[in-house]
């Protein structure tokens, strides 16, 4: 991962929780090359009970590797749960209900 090819780390991003894409918005451009296009590369899914996705964000033109992103999808009680970690998209979380209404309430 290369903390000089994006212009803030880790950055928070509330409920966002991306499966595939890239951040673009927070990319500097690479730091080796100066290319400013991203590919991905090395897509895993898991998807045994809980479903896990692992990629690369790389540079086009030299393939240096930028930010490896993780995503996590699971179904708790009667809940879907959704996580995201990664240098460039950032870091989120969120939970839905299953049911039809949230028996939580309204989420803001």
């Amino acid at each position: 991962m290369c903390n000089e090819c994006v212009k803030e780390e880790f950055p928070e991003r509330d409920t966002m929780c991306l499966e595939t894409g890239s951040y673009m918005l927070n990319y500097a451009g690479c730091a080796q090359c100066g290319g400013r296009e991203l590919e991905v590369k090395n897509r895993i899914v898991t998807d045994d009970v809980d479903e896990f996705i692992t990629y690369q964000h790389v540079c086009s033109q030299c393939q240096h590797v930028v930010a490896n992103h993780e995503y996590t999808f699971k179904v708790s009680d009667e809940y879907q749960e959704y996580e995201m970690s990664c240098l460039l998209c950032g870091n989120g979380e969120d939970t839905r209900s299953i049911m039809p209404y949230d028996p939580r309430g309204p989420q803001s």
